[in-house]
């Protein structure tokens, strides 16, 4: 009897690396700790919401992920060790700090171009144009940044973040005394980003935002992560009570 040669096994799917991976994450100021062990992971495409009280970490947290922060412990981002890495890990990263880190005698399209080519962009002007159009601030592209609204000057911050299409957005309060209106532009950026496959991890004091940007939620309590969950099926009062628990 003939055997049929045998079908070949089927390649591996490939492994897809998360976004975050942290291990023991841990900082001190002043020898007063700030960061506890923080265990993390952040899957590529990912939407996370960070939430705690003032003085529970967010920030510090966001700037250890964006690599500007010293820290104990291991931290990995697209797979790749931060430390010793930092410079190739931050083209992958966009940063939105509570300042907007943007020259307020220039305009908006200024700006992006001069921050575009800061990053080796072969074509910063069209990005500008690009991006500008996509934060609805076509028509204030030519005025001085001194001369927007805060929520216009927040979008602008925004673009600048995504001139060099970072993998991973990290937003700081960024609806921080923002109006109503302004709030949504910034609502709607973030979700639009989120959509396209960029993972962002933003801070809020806001639970109803969270919950309606986010796809997962994480609480930090004294410097630990007290909560880490999915946000379907949460409802305000509950991540209320975990955040000041």
């Amino acid at each position: 009897m003939t055997l049929a040669p045998a079908e070949p096994s089927p390649a591996p799917a490939a492994q897809i690396v998360p976004a975050v991976r942290a291990i023991g994450l841990g900082v001190e100021f002043d020898d007063r700790p700030v960061l506890r062990g923080i265990d993390l992971e952040v899957a590529q495409g990912q939407a996370v919401a960070l939430l705690g009280v003032n003085g529970a970490g967010k920030s510090t947290l966001l700037r250890c992920l964006a690599t500007l922060l010293p820290c104990t412990g291991r931290l990995f981002l697209f797979g790749a060790r931060a430390a010793g890495q930092t410079a190739a890990l931050r083209r992958r990263i966009g940063l939105i700090a509570h300042q907007s880190m943007l020259y307020r005698d220039l305009s908006p399209r200024e700006n992006l171009v001069f921050f575009g080519r800061l990053y080796g962009l072969a074509a910063p002007a069209c990005r500008a144009d690009e991006l500008l159009e996509l934060v609805g601030l076509t028509a204030r592209a030519g005025d001085p940044v001194r001369t927007l609204s805060r929520g216009m000057t927040q979008r602008v911050a925004i673009a600048r973040a995504m001139m060099h299409q970072p993998d991973l957005l990290l937003a700081d309060e960024p609806f921080e005394g923002l109006d109503a209106p302004s709030t949504q532009a910034v609502q709607s950026l973030l979700a639009h980003l989120a959509g396209q496959g960029h993972t962002v991890i933003f801070s809020s004091h806001d639970c109803r935002q969270a919950l309606d940007l986010a796809s997962r939620l994480l609480v930090l309590r004294k410097g630990r992560l007290a909560v880490d969950q999915p946000a379907r099926g949460l409802s305000e009062p509950e991540v209320l009570k975990e955040i000041t628990a």
